[in-house]
């Protein structure tokens, strides 16, 4: 079998290598670790055989590189980055070292392949190094797990649903990308996705727009757009790093003298989207100067009302505005979304992931669904301090107890 490996370094999401730039020339010297949760490993547990092949393909991925043609394209499509930046980047090898898997078996005296258990992921070393390893450790692991453990699929059928979806998608008028690296069933997945989506973008003619995909590689391959900004380990680790009574102001302030006048889309509910808006409803200026928000946790149709209020509150158009849905979107949450936005004035956009990447059936029951997994990887300290994720699902928090309670009492949340 061969090894489940990126196929280019530019195989993984683009705010990976925004948020490296920024922490590259802000934060070089911090050291940072990540931990993975398999948020279903009491139902969709690992095997050794899994554990053994995704443990091998890791040892692999110093060979990956930024070549020439890369360069030359990223600095193109992406003017926001440095020459100094595409540099670092260009000399950038993965680190296998940083790496540190572990597989438990649920047996502790079966060492056959096919014994079930957990598996352990940490990774350690130079924030501005480790920052690359989450997103194709995960679409890796994901691999493995289906081509080892759950098989019981095929590719049959893909392109057409991929195409129907995003026809649906451009017919309702949605402007969308597709976001579904981390999570997808494989690359080839992905793949038949994003040529399906662009295929459905030329031959639909709506009011719908595809703005591209998070995954830089795939962008390249299909001449559209890579998409992405700013994720939740940009406030995680500034709250670690800073404190946490000012972490939205610095944060976004941060992000700004690297990004003055792009990437402006600020993720609200790293700390929930209450402590976020009333930190923003104290700076009017920066609420005007930036382009939207990006809502990723807790209920979405009450997002939009106090997005409202709160710009109104402030004396902006919130018609200028953008709002960016990219919790767990399927078609028909993206479509009652987009009619509510448009009720309320915004402007609207969709980041969809596994609904496109991972949306399979079982092959030897079609009308069974092929469950995908639900993992993540976090980052969990930087330079010894923990990091924590409060989210607006206020029961799903993330990182150590302690510091997720003085956080949560801090912003006024129930503890």
């Amino acid at each position: 079998m061969a090894l489940v490996l990126p196929k280019s370094i530019l195989d993984t999401d683009l705010y990976k290598l925004t948020m490296q730039q920024a922490v590259l020339q802000h934060f070089p010297d911090v050291d940072a670790s990540y931990q993975f949760t398999n948020r279903s490993k009491s139902s969709m547990p690992f095997t050794r055989e899994c554990f053994q092949f995704f443990k091998e393909s890791i040892n692999d991925f110093s060979r990956l590189h930024l070549t020439p043609d890369e360069r030359k394209w990223l600095s193109e499509a992406c003017p926001f980055f440095t020459q100094e930046y595409l540099d670092y980047l260009q000399d950038y090898r993965f680190n296998p070292d940083q790496v540190h898997v572990k597989f438990i078996p649920l047996n502790s005296d079966d060492y056959e392949p096919t014994a079930q258990g957990h598996i352990e992921i940490t990774a350690r070393g130079p924030w501005k190094e480790t920052i690359l390893w989450e997103v194709p450790l995960m679409a890796c692991l994901s691999e493995a797990y289906f081509s080892t453990v759950d098989v019981d699929w095929s590719y049959d059928g893909q392109p057409e649903k991929a195409y129907e979806k995003g026809r649906a998608l451009l017919e309702a008028g949605c402007t969308f990308s597709e976001f579904g690296t981390r999570r997808r069933r494989s690359f080839h997945t992905q793949d038949i996705v994003v040529a399906a989506v662009v295929r459905a973008s030329k031959e639909i003619q709506g009011k719908g727009r595809l703005s591209g995909t998070s995954n830089v590689h795939l962008a390249q391959k299909y001449g559209i757009a890579p998409i992405g900004t700013v994720a939740h380990e940009w406030f995680m680790g500034i709250g670690a790093i800073k404190g946490y009574e000012k972490v939205h102001e610095i944060a976004l302030e941060t992000w700004e003298t690297t990004y003055s006048t792009s990437l402006l889309l600020a993720l609200t509910d790293t700390y929930s989207s209450k402590a976020f808006f009333d930190s923003l409803s104290k700076n009017p200026e920066r609420a005007r100067i930036w382009h939207g928000l990006r809502q990723d946790s807790g209920d979405p149709f009450t997002f939009g009302p106090r997005a409202k209020q709160v710009y109104e509150s402030l004396g902006i158009d919130h018609r200028d505005k953008m709002i960016i849905y990219s919790d767990a979107l399927d078609l028909e949450k993206a479509l009652k979304l987009k009619q509510q936005a448009d009720e309320l004035g915004f402007k609207s956009s969709f980041g969809i992931g596994t609904f496109l990447t991972n949306d399979f059936s079982k092959a030897s029951d079609p009308g069974t669904k092929s469950k995908a997994l639900n993992i993540v990887i976090k980052l969990s300290s930087v330079n010894g301090k923990p990091c924590v994720k409060i989210s607006d699902d206020l029961t799903k928090n993330t990182g150590d107890k302690g510091t997720v309670e003085a956080v949560k009492k801090l912003f006024g949340l129930p503890v």
